[in-house]
């Protein structure tokens, strides 16, 4: 078992490095990080120490190597780079030289300065919500539908699931979005108390503060679980229909057990395998699906936080909000197959 984590641990730290090497390749090709910093007005020598401190001075494969030093969680920092760029972790070495772990450095925003870790962890518990608000709601919807359409097999009830599961999967979230948002968030508002756009907080309009709400949340978490909830039907209806003609499900008929406690508690609970790993891989792919949601709905989150940055050129946030989301999918995959081979030892092999 530890060899198979080593291997699928492997297996990430290379996919993760891949990842770096596209995003800085990618944005180091558009325009002068420098020029992007200061404005259309600095002269010579404040351009030159921009220069400098965003290693621009240094051949590409150097700026590349620096770039990996600061995202690299395991690094090499002078005590000088350690107190300029404020990096949090423990260090042992001389002064020129020190090696330790780290919490990544993504560098600063262009536009307001702050550090892009600060900036991305303010809006990450925004992305998790609403990932885990969809999750939730396709789980518990595409569960229910997919037993529905299974025990009434070719009966409309069955049809009508089919049918909305195909919607549900052709549709794209951006286009789900806009309709949702304008049928009940503009249309209907004034009957379901909803609005097109909010956060996971609002401002108390008496003192001034911020207080979590999850009346916004309904909307962006319904358009992105769409397209799971129909995968999860379906995922569903079809393993139902073939643990339903099995043996012992017969036997529990003939034994006079109930076709409630049949259906819910011993055949649903032999079906659930594939639906599971359904649900683990969709978690991954909402957290990075959400940039469109997020930006539709106005929601604070890291989808909306790239949108932006990329209206402003702000290279270093849309670098640093790729790397978390590629991070965070690589590890819930991780996760997914550490427990696959718990629950089941043949993954292994």
């Amino acid at each position: 078992m530890l060899q198979y984590i080593v291997r699928k641990l492997f297996y990430g730290i290379l996919v993760m490095l891949g990842v770096v090497v596209f995003v800085f390749f990618l944005f180091q090709g558009f325009g002068d990080p420098s020029r992007l910093v200061m404005g259309q007005r600095a002269d010579a020598a404040t351009q030159e120490n921009i220069r400098k401190e965003l290693y621009l001075d240094q051949p590409k494969w150097k700026q590349f190597l620096w770039y990996l030093n600061d995202v690299s969680p395991v690094a090499v920092h002078s005590s000088e780079d350690i107190s300029n760029k404020q990096l949090h972790g423990l260090f042992v070495g001389t002064d020129q030289t020190k090696i330790g772990i780290k919490v990544p450095y993504l560098r600063r925003s262009y536009q307001s300065k702050r550090e892009v870790w600060q900036l991305i962890m303010e809006v990450l518990p925004g992305t998790l919500l609403l990932a885990v608000a969809a999750m939730i709601i396709a789980t518990v919807i595409g569960i229910f539908l997919g037993v529905t359409a299974a025990v009434k097999k070719d009966t409309w009830m069955d049809t009508s699931s089919i049918f909305l599961s195909i919607v549900g999967i052709s549709a794209p979230s951006f286009f789900m979005g806009i309709i949702i948002a304008y049928l009940f968030g503009f249309v209907f508002s004034k009957y379901t108390g909803l609005h097109m756009t909010g956060s996971w907080f609002d401002i108390d309009e008496v003192t001034g503060e911020k207080y979590l709400t999850l009346k916004n949340l309904w909307l962006p978490a319904i358009t992105l679980g769409i397209r799971p909830l129909a995968i999860i039907a379906q995922l569903t209806r079809s393993s139902m229909l073939d643990v339903l003609n099995q043996d012992y499900i017969r036997t529990a008929y003939a034994k006079g057990l109930s076709k409630n406690v049949i259906v819910w508690k011993h055949a649903l609970r032999n079906a659930l395998n594939p639906v599971i790993t359904a649900i683990t891989g969709w978690f991954a792919e909402l957290l990075a699906g959400a940039f469109f949601v997020e930006y539709i709905f106005g929601w604070k989150g890291i989808g909306k936080l790239t949108v932006d940055a990329l209206e402003k050129l702000d290279f270093p946030v849309v670098m640093g909000s790729v790397l978390v989301c590629a991070s965070l999918f690589i590890l819930v995959n991780l996760l997914a197959d550490i427990l696959y081979g718990v629950i089941d030892p043949r993954v292994k092999i």
